[in-house]
């Protein structure tokens, strides 16, 4: 059997996350030391003092959660502990880079900081909004989207049951009410600070796509599941295409999982902060076991 260690997006942050890694590890303060000197911001400060409404910007918590991701990585695989899959919601798909050897941390961090900075300045170009829409089938909600007169589209299929929408905030906002009239459990719309993974995000995908094209990329040394398709490659020409794409396209978090199942996964680490993935997969297939890789207690029982 195989194991997937797989890296959490956007929303996983919390004021306080790495401050034990960087405390534990000269690995992890060298992740943050480096994305400190890339963004020139404070990410470590901020990842571990807050405040939260900093953190929860798109430019600091991307880096922040990348940075994350990255150090407990590192702190794994220098127990010796490898993935034979890995795969990335969203953001953390940049740090399955670096975990499958496609990039360097530096690189990787790099990339992060483009793609948060340009999103948000799409977010400001063409506002949007996202809504999570809980307790109706994955058809429905696109037929919902479908039938609305303006842009709204599924844009996070997270678990059976779980979608996430986004687009113009009238159109979220009409989709919303319909899925409500159509007996969902919850349909709630979501802080953030644009209409990511929906066509609103168009003015990213030429940005990233120049910078990954001066950025070298190695054949990954596991299979890595990008969000846009849901199935394993080594390809290093269609990750770069795919993450370009990705930005406007939906995750496929759901047949991703499934896609890992088949391929015979049946243990997965949930590598940076939070437990969300863990969560989400317990709804997918709970033939696969998700154990925590985010805190130096976790990484310590992992590492036994």
């Amino acid at each position: 059997m195989a194991v997937a260690f797989l890296f959490p997006g956007q929303a996983s942050q919390y004021v306080g996350m790495g401050q034990d890694l960087c405390e534990a590890s000269e690995l992890a303060r060298e992740v943050f030391s480096l994305a400190d000197r890339v963004t020139a911001e404070e990410i470590q400060a901020t990842c571990v003092n807050g405040p939260e409404d900093r953190l929860k910007q798109t430019e600091i918590t991307q880096p922040a959660v990348f940075a994350h991701s990255v150090a407990a990585f590192r702190m794994l695989d220098e127990a010796g502990l490898k993935p034979d899959f890995v795969a990335g919601h969203s953001v953390g798909e940049l740090a399955c880079l670096v975990a499958a050897g496609v990039v360097t941390p530096e690189d990787g961090m790099k990339l992060v900081t483009i793609r948060s900075r340009a999103m948000k300045a799409a977010g400001a170009q063409n506002p949007g909004t996202m809504a999570a829409i809980l307790g109706l089938d994955d058809d429905v909600v696109i037929d919902i989207c479908d039938a609305i007169s303006g842009t709204v589209t599924a844009a996070n299929f997270n678990c059976p049951g779980q979608v996430v929408i986004s687009g113009r905030p009238e159109n979220v906002r009409a989709a919303i009410k319909e899925a409500q009239a159509r007996g969902a459990k919850r349909a709630v719309e979501l802080p953030v600070s644009g209409a990511f993974h929906s066509e609103l995000m168009a003015p990213v995908v030429e940005i990233l796509a120049k910078a990954l094209g001066e950025i070298p990329f190695a054949e990954p040394v596991v299979p890595l599941v990008p969000n846009v398709t849901g199935e394993p490659t080594q390809d290093p020409a269609v990750l770069k295409d795919l993450l370009a794409r990705q930005v406007v396209s939906p995750v496929l978090w759901t047949a991703s999982m499934q896609q890992l199942a088949s391929a015979g996964v049946d243990r997965a680490v949930e590598v940076g902060p939070g437990n969300t993935l863990k969560s989400l997969m317990r709804r997918i297939d709970k033939s696969i076991a998700v154990s925590g890789a985010g805190t130096v207690s976790e990484i310590s029982e992992l590492i036994g």
